[in-house]
Protein backbone atom coordinates (compact mmCIF):
# COMPACT_ATOMS: atom_id res chain seq x y z
CA UNK A 1 0.00 0.00 0.00
CA UNK A 2 1.20 3.64 -0.98
CA UNK A 3 2.19 5.92 1.83
CA UNK A 4 -0.80 8.35 1.18
CA UNK A 5 -3.14 5.34 0.69
CA UNK A 6 -1.72 3.69 4.68
CA UNK A 7 -2.31 7.62 5.67
CA UNK A 8 -6.10 7.40 4.32
CA UNK A 9 -6.66 4.28 6.14
CA UNK A 10 -5.16 5.23 9.63
CA UNK A 11 -7.16 8.60 9.12
CA UNK A 12 -10.65 6.54 8.42
CA UNK A 13 -9.52 4.23 11.35
CA UNK A 14 -9.01 6.94 13.37
CA UNK A 15 -5.72 6.47 14.53
CA UNK A 16 -4.25 9.39 13.16
CA UNK A 17 -5.79 13.06 13.08
CA UNK A 18 -5.68 16.24 12.69
CA UNK A 19 -7.67 19.17 15.35
CA UNK A 20 -10.16 20.75 12.01
CA UNK A 21 -12.56 21.99 14.38
CA UNK A 22 -10.17 22.71 16.96
CA UNK A 23 -8.76 25.25 14.92
CA UNK A 24 -11.96 26.79 13.35
CA UNK A 25 -11.10 29.93 14.34
CA UNK A 26 -7.84 30.42 12.46
CA UNK A 27 -9.46 28.70 9.24
CA UNK A 28 -12.48 31.37 9.69
CA UNK A 29 -10.61 34.00 10.22
CA UNK A 30 -7.91 33.17 6.86
CA UNK A 31 -11.44 32.86 4.84
CA UNK A 32 -12.37 36.12 6.16
CA UNK A 33 -9.21 37.59 5.06
CA UNK A 34 -9.49 36.34 1.52
CA UNK A 35 -13.00 37.27 1.03
CA UNK A 36 -12.32 40.87 2.08
CA UNK A 37 -9.29 40.98 0.00
CA UNK A 38 -11.62 39.52 -2.63
CA UNK A 39 -14.44 42.03 -1.91
CA UNK A 40 -11.94 45.29 -2.37
CA UNK A 41 -10.42 43.99 -5.42
CA UNK A 42 -13.69 43.64 -7.12
CA UNK A 43 -15.00 47.14 -5.55
CA UNK A 44 -11.46 48.91 -6.23
CA UNK A 45 -9.95 47.41 -10.03
CA UNK A 46 -13.92 45.81 -10.96
CA UNK A 47 -14.36 43.50 -13.49
CA UNK A 48 -12.48 43.60 -17.54
CA UNK A 49 -15.64 42.90 -18.86
CA UNK A 50 -15.40 41.15 -22.39
CA UNK A 51 -16.92 42.23 -25.74
CA UNK A 52 -19.92 40.29 -25.57
CA UNK A 53 -20.69 41.80 -22.08
CA UNK A 54 -20.17 45.69 -23.10
CA UNK A 55 -20.10 45.81 -26.93
CA UNK A 56 -17.44 47.13 -29.00
CA UNK A 57 -15.65 46.26 -32.97
CA UNK A 58 -14.16 43.02 -34.30
CA UNK A 59 -11.92 43.64 -36.57
CA UNK A 60 -10.39 40.53 -39.03
CA UNK A 61 -7.24 40.81 -41.01
CA UNK A 62 -5.93 38.72 -44.05
CA UNK A 63 -3.28 36.32 -43.92
CA UNK A 64 -0.51 38.26 -42.21
CA UNK A 65 2.86 37.28 -41.02
CA UNK A 66 2.45 39.76 -37.78
CA UNK A 67 2.65 37.76 -34.37
CA UNK A 68 -0.71 37.93 -32.12
CA UNK A 69 1.37 39.94 -29.56
CA UNK A 70 2.48 42.38 -32.01
CA UNK A 71 -0.95 43.22 -33.04
CA UNK A 72 -2.25 43.68 -29.79
CA UNK A 73 0.33 46.58 -29.36
CA UNK A 74 -0.74 47.76 -32.82
CA UNK A 75 -4.28 47.49 -30.97
CA UNK A 76 -3.90 49.38 -28.01
CA UNK A 77 -1.66 52.41 -29.53
CA UNK A 78 -4.69 52.83 -31.79
CA UNK A 79 -7.36 52.55 -29.14
CA UNK A 80 -5.83 53.07 -25.69
CA UNK A 81 -7.83 49.91 -24.63
CA UNK A 82 -6.58 46.54 -24.31
CA UNK A 83 -7.61 43.86 -27.11
CA UNK A 84 -8.00 40.37 -27.40
CA UNK A 85 -6.40 38.84 -30.31
CA UNK A 86 -7.38 35.34 -31.78
CA UNK A 87 -4.75 33.55 -34.73
CA UNK A 88 -7.53 31.72 -37.25
CA UNK A 89 -6.73 29.04 -38.89
CA UNK A 90 -6.26 30.72 -42.13
CA UNK A 91 -3.59 32.72 -40.93
CA UNK A 92 -5.41 36.06 -40.36
CA UNK A 93 -5.97 37.54 -37.15
CA UNK A 94 -9.29 38.65 -35.04
CA UNK A 95 -8.72 41.44 -33.08
CA UNK A 96 -11.25 42.37 -30.74
CA UNK A 97 -11.60 45.62 -28.90
CA UNK A 98 -14.69 46.62 -26.13
CA UNK A 99 -16.17 49.71 -25.61
CA UNK A 100 -15.92 50.79 -29.35
CA UNK A 101 -18.66 53.06 -31.29
CA UNK A 102 -18.77 53.75 -35.16
CA UNK A 103 -16.93 56.54 -35.35
CA UNK A 104 -13.99 55.54 -32.98
CA UNK A 105 -13.48 51.68 -34.94
CA UNK A 106 -13.17 53.87 -38.43
CA UNK A 107 -10.31 55.55 -36.91
CA UNK A 108 -8.63 52.38 -34.89
CA UNK A 109 -9.65 50.27 -38.45
CA UNK A 110 -7.06 53.21 -40.53
CA UNK A 111 -4.89 53.14 -37.10
CA UNK A 112 -4.44 49.52 -37.79
CA UNK A 113 -3.96 49.30 -41.81
CA UNK A 114 -1.42 51.64 -41.37
CA UNK A 115 0.78 49.30 -38.85
CA UNK A 116 -0.05 46.04 -40.54
CA UNK A 117 0.91 48.35 -44.28
CA UNK A 118 -2.05 46.99 -45.60
CA UNK A 119 -4.93 48.22 -47.88
CA UNK A 120 -8.23 49.80 -45.13
CA UNK A 121 -10.26 47.80 -47.51
CA UNK A 122 -8.20 44.14 -46.62
CA UNK A 123 -9.73 44.61 -43.20
CA UNK A 124 -13.32 44.37 -42.09
CA UNK A 125 -14.72 45.54 -39.08
CA UNK A 126 -18.10 45.26 -37.40
CA UNK A 127 -20.05 46.54 -33.85
CA UNK A 128 -21.08 44.08 -31.30
CA UNK A 129 -23.66 45.37 -28.90
CA UNK A 130 -23.72 44.33 -25.63
CA UNK A 131 -27.28 42.86 -25.41
CA UNK A 132 -26.48 39.35 -26.30
CA UNK A 133 -24.10 39.37 -23.46
CA UNK A 134 -26.75 40.49 -20.73
CA UNK A 135 -29.01 37.51 -21.66
CA UNK A 136 -26.34 35.83 -20.93
CA UNK A 137 -25.69 37.51 -17.55
CA UNK A 138 -29.16 37.46 -16.67
CA UNK A 139 -29.74 34.10 -17.71
CA UNK A 140 -26.53 33.08 -15.86
CA UNK A 141 -27.88 34.97 -12.16
CA UNK A 142 -31.13 33.06 -13.04
CA UNK A 143 -29.67 29.31 -12.95
CA UNK A 144 -27.58 30.80 -9.95
CA UNK A 145 -30.57 31.63 -7.87
CA UNK A 146 -32.63 28.34 -8.87
CA UNK A 147 -29.43 26.02 -7.84
CA UNK A 148 -28.84 28.17 -4.69
CA UNK A 149 -32.62 27.13 -4.19
CA UNK A 150 -32.91 23.52 -4.81
CA UNK A 151 -29.17 22.84 -2.84
CA UNK A 152 -30.84 24.31 0.11
CA UNK A 153 -34.45 22.28 -0.24
CA UNK A 154 -32.69 19.10 -1.09
CA UNK A 155 -30.13 19.27 1.72
CA UNK A 156 -32.59 20.16 4.44
CA UNK A 157 -34.52 17.22 3.43
CA UNK A 158 -31.56 14.33 3.05
CA UNK A 159 -29.42 15.87 5.67
CA UNK A 160 -30.81 18.65 7.49
CA UNK A 161 -31.03 22.47 7.71
CA UNK A 162 -27.95 23.40 9.50
CA UNK A 163 -26.09 21.43 7.06
CA UNK A 164 -27.78 23.44 4.15
CA UNK A 165 -27.05 26.55 5.65
CA UNK A 166 -23.39 25.68 5.88
CA UNK A 167 -23.14 24.37 2.32
CA UNK A 168 -24.73 27.53 1.14
CA UNK A 169 -22.42 29.29 2.60
CA UNK A 170 -19.17 27.89 1.48
CA UNK A 171 -20.88 28.08 -2.70
CA UNK A 172 -21.04 31.61 -1.84
CA UNK A 173 -17.24 31.96 -0.06
CA UNK A 174 -16.50 30.09 -3.24
CA UNK A 175 -17.94 32.72 -5.91
CA UNK A 176 -17.01 35.50 -3.95
CA UNK A 177 -13.57 34.41 -3.88
CA UNK A 178 -13.17 33.19 -7.79
CA UNK A 179 -14.56 36.22 -8.94
CA UNK A 180 -12.56 38.85 -6.56
CA UNK A 181 -9.47 36.54 -8.31
CA UNK A 182 -11.16 37.72 -11.47
CA UNK A 183 -10.85 41.68 -10.38
CA UNK A 184 -7.44 41.52 -9.06
CA UNK A 185 -5.85 39.50 -12.09
CA UNK A 186 -7.60 41.29 -14.69
CA UNK A 187 -8.52 38.60 -17.00
CA UNK A 188 -11.39 39.23 -19.28
CA UNK A 189 -15.09 37.80 -18.12
CA UNK A 190 -16.63 35.99 -21.17
CA UNK A 191 -19.40 33.98 -21.51
CA UNK A 192 -16.34 30.70 -20.75
CA UNK A 193 -15.87 32.71 -17.60
CA UNK A 194 -19.54 31.86 -16.47
CA UNK A 195 -20.12 28.62 -17.24
CA UNK A 196 -16.37 27.96 -15.59
CA UNK A 197 -18.19 29.95 -12.70
CA UNK A 198 -21.07 27.84 -12.90
CA UNK A 199 -19.70 24.05 -13.42
CA UNK A 200 -17.09 25.24 -10.18
CA UNK A 201 -20.76 24.92 -7.96
CA UNK A 202 -21.28 21.37 -8.54
CA UNK A 203 -17.53 20.30 -7.72
CA UNK A 204 -17.52 22.60 -4.79
CA UNK A 205 -20.87 20.73 -3.36
CA UNK A 206 -19.38 17.26 -4.17
CA UNK A 207 -16.73 17.36 -1.86
CA UNK A 208 -19.30 18.84 0.99
CA UNK A 209 -21.95 16.53 0.51
CA UNK A 210 -19.27 13.46 0.95
CA UNK A 211 -17.94 15.11 4.23
CA UNK A 212 -21.88 15.61 5.43
CA UNK A 213 -23.00 12.11 4.56
CA UNK A 214 -20.04 10.88 6.52
CA UNK A 215 -21.08 13.37 9.52
CA UNK A 216 -24.67 11.68 9.06
CA UNK A 217 -23.74 8.28 9.37
CA UNK A 218 -21.40 8.42 12.63
CA UNK A 219 -23.93 10.62 14.35
CA UNK A 220 -26.92 8.79 14.05
CA UNK A 221 -26.81 7.20 17.49
CA UNK A 222 -24.96 10.25 19.13
CA UNK A 223 -27.06 11.10 22.11
CA UNK A 224 -26.78 7.64 23.27
CA UNK A 225 -23.20 7.76 24.26
CA UNK A 226 -20.84 9.44 26.24
CA UNK A 227 -17.69 9.17 24.56
CA UNK A 228 -17.59 12.04 21.87
CA UNK A 229 -19.06 15.25 21.33
CA UNK A 230 -20.43 16.63 18.19
CA UNK A 231 -17.76 18.52 17.23
CA UNK A 232 -15.11 14.94 17.66
CA UNK A 233 -17.31 13.10 15.33
CA UNK A 234 -17.56 16.08 12.89
CA UNK A 235 -13.91 16.15 13.24
CA UNK A 236 -13.26 12.36 12.46
CA UNK A 237 -15.41 12.80 9.36
CA UNK A 238 -13.78 15.01 7.59
CA UNK A 239 -9.95 13.63 8.56
CA UNK A 240 -11.93 10.14 7.53
CA UNK A 241 -12.98 11.73 3.99
CA UNK A 242 -9.38 13.85 3.91
CA UNK A 243 -7.98 11.96 1.51
CA UNK A 244 -10.81 11.10 -0.94
CA UNK A 245 -11.16 14.70 -1.40
CA UNK A 246 -6.76 15.24 -1.82
CA UNK A 247 -7.67 12.99 -4.74
CA UNK A 248 -10.41 14.14 -5.94
CA UNK A 249 -9.39 18.01 -6.11
CA UNK A 250 -5.85 16.65 -7.45
CA UNK A 251 -7.14 14.77 -10.18
CA UNK A 252 -9.95 17.51 -11.46
CA UNK A 253 -6.90 20.28 -10.92
CA UNK A 254 -4.49 18.69 -13.46
CA UNK A 255 -6.00 19.43 -16.42
CA UNK A 256 -7.34 22.75 -15.46
CA UNK A 257 -3.58 23.45 -14.69
CA UNK A 258 -2.75 22.59 -18.03
CA UNK A 259 -5.32 24.83 -19.71
CA UNK A 260 -4.37 27.60 -17.79
CA UNK A 261 -1.01 27.40 -17.30
CA UNK A 262 0.41 25.50 -20.48
CA UNK A 263 -2.57 26.12 -23.22
CA UNK A 264 -3.21 30.06 -22.18
CA UNK A 265 0.57 30.79 -20.80
CA UNK A 266 3.31 29.00 -22.67
CA UNK A 267 1.36 28.13 -25.81
CA UNK A 268 -0.50 31.53 -26.22
CA UNK A 269 -4.46 30.18 -26.32
CA UNK A 270 -5.83 33.15 -24.25
CA UNK A 271 -8.84 32.55 -24.71
CA UNK A 272 -8.56 29.01 -22.48
CA UNK A 273 -8.01 31.34 -19.67
CA UNK A 274 -11.57 32.68 -19.97
CA UNK A 275 -12.87 29.68 -18.69
CA UNK A 276 -9.52 27.61 -16.68
CA UNK A 277 -8.68 30.55 -14.10
CA UNK A 278 -12.57 30.11 -12.77
CA UNK A 279 -12.21 26.28 -12.76
CA UNK A 280 -8.96 26.55 -10.97
CA UNK A 281 -9.67 29.04 -8.52
CA UNK A 282 -13.29 27.40 -8.00
CA UNK A 283 -12.03 24.13 -7.47
CA UNK A 284 -9.28 24.89 -4.83
CA UNK A 285 -11.72 26.93 -2.72
CA UNK A 286 -14.59 24.61 -3.48
CA UNK A 287 -12.07 21.93 -1.64
CA UNK A 288 -11.25 24.25 1.05
CA UNK A 289 -14.29 25.41 2.25
CA UNK A 290 -16.24 21.71 2.34
CA UNK A 291 -12.84 20.96 4.76
CA UNK A 292 -12.27 23.86 6.71
CA UNK A 293 -15.97 26.06 6.49
CA UNK A 294 -18.57 23.99 6.30
CA UNK A 295 -18.45 20.90 8.45
CA UNK A 296 -16.82 23.30 11.52
CA UNK A 297 -20.05 25.42 10.87
CA UNK A 298 -22.24 22.86 11.07
CA UNK A 299 -20.63 21.73 13.91
CA UNK A 300 -21.07 25.44 15.54
CA UNK A 301 -24.38 25.75 14.66
CA UNK A 302 -25.16 21.47 16.46
CA UNK A 303 -23.62 22.53 19.47
CA UNK A 304 -26.38 25.28 20.14
CA UNK A 305 -28.85 22.53 20.50
CA UNK A 306 -29.73 22.02 24.01
CA UNK A 307 -29.56 17.72 23.19
CA UNK A 308 -25.76 18.57 22.00
CA UNK A 309 -25.26 20.93 25.01
CA UNK A 310 -25.97 18.08 27.50
CA UNK A 311 -24.25 15.24 25.20
CA UNK A 312 -21.20 17.73 25.66
CA UNK A 313 -21.17 17.94 29.06
CA UNK A 314 -21.76 14.47 29.98
CA UNK A 315 -18.56 13.54 28.18
CA UNK A 316 -16.57 16.36 29.96
CA UNK A 317 -18.02 15.18 33.05
CA UNK A 318 -17.08 11.69 32.27
CA UNK A 319 -13.44 12.14 31.39
CA UNK A 320 -13.39 14.77 34.21
CA UNK A 321 -14.42 11.79 36.52
CA UNK A 322 -11.96 9.44 35.11
CA UNK A 323 -9.26 11.76 35.59
CA UNK A 324 -9.61 12.75 38.82
CA UNK A 325 -9.62 8.41 39.14
CA UNK A 326 -6.65 8.48 37.55
CA UNK A 327 -4.87 11.15 39.40
CA UNK A 328 -5.58 8.97 42.53
CA UNK A 329 -4.62 5.59 41.63
CA UNK A 330 -1.20 7.81 40.39
CA UNK A 331 -0.76 9.46 43.80
CA UNK A 332 -1.64 6.45 45.76
CA UNK A 333 1.29 4.65 43.57
CA UNK A 334 3.85 7.26 44.02
CA UNK A 335 3.21 7.22 47.95
CA UNK A 336 4.85 3.94 48.28
CA UNK A 337 1.74 1.57 48.96
CA UNK A 338 2.60 -1.12 46.60
CA UNK A 339 6.45 -1.29 48.23
CA UNK A 340 4.95 -2.57 51.36
CA UNK A 341 5.78 -6.34 52.08
CA UNK A 342 2.31 -8.57 51.78
CA UNK A 343 3.02 -10.07 54.75
CA UNK A 344 3.53 -6.57 56.65
CA UNK A 345 0.43 -6.82 58.68
CA UNK A 346 1.49 -10.66 60.00
CA UNK A 347 4.42 -9.28 61.68
CA UNK A 348 2.80 -7.50 64.10
CA UNK A 349 3.03 -8.01 67.39
CA UNK A 350 0.15 -7.33 69.81
CA UNK A 351 -3.20 -6.42 69.90
CA UNK A 352 -5.06 -5.96 66.23
CA UNK A 353 -6.36 -2.64 67.49
CA UNK A 354 -3.27 -1.25 68.66
CA UNK A 355 -1.90 0.81 64.98
CA UNK A 356 1.47 -0.37 63.66
CA UNK A 357 3.76 2.66 63.55
CA UNK A 358 3.00 2.91 67.25
CA UNK A 359 5.43 -0.40 67.77
CA UNK A 360 7.54 0.57 65.45
CA UNK A 361 8.06 4.53 65.78
CA UNK A 362 9.57 3.38 70.02
CA UNK A 363 11.76 0.60 68.98
CA UNK A 364 13.31 -1.25 66.17
CA UNK A 365 11.14 -2.12 63.48
CA UNK A 366 8.53 -5.09 64.10
CA UNK A 367 9.32 -8.28 62.00
CA UNK A 368 13.51 -8.22 61.98
CA UNK A 369 15.67 -9.88 64.48
CA UNK A 370 19.07 -9.28 65.83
Amino acid sequence: MSKLGNLGARLHRGEVSYDFIGHRKLWYGISILITITAIVGLAVRGLNMGIDFQGGAVFTTEKTSVSVSQAEEYAKDASGHDAVVQKLGNGSLRIQIAGMDIKQSNVIKKALADDFKVDEDTITGELVGPSWGDQVADKAWQGLAIFMVLVVIYLAIAFEWRMAIAALVALIHDITITVGVYALVGFEVTPGTVIGLLTILGYSLYDTVVVFDSLKEQTKDLTKQTRFTYSEIANRSINGTLVRSINTTVVALLPVAGLLFIGGGVLGAGTLNDISLSLFVGLAAGAYSSIFIATPLVADLKELEPQIKALKKRVLAKRAQATTEEQLVEARDSDGYDDEPEDAAAAVVGPRNQPATRGRGRGRPSGKRR
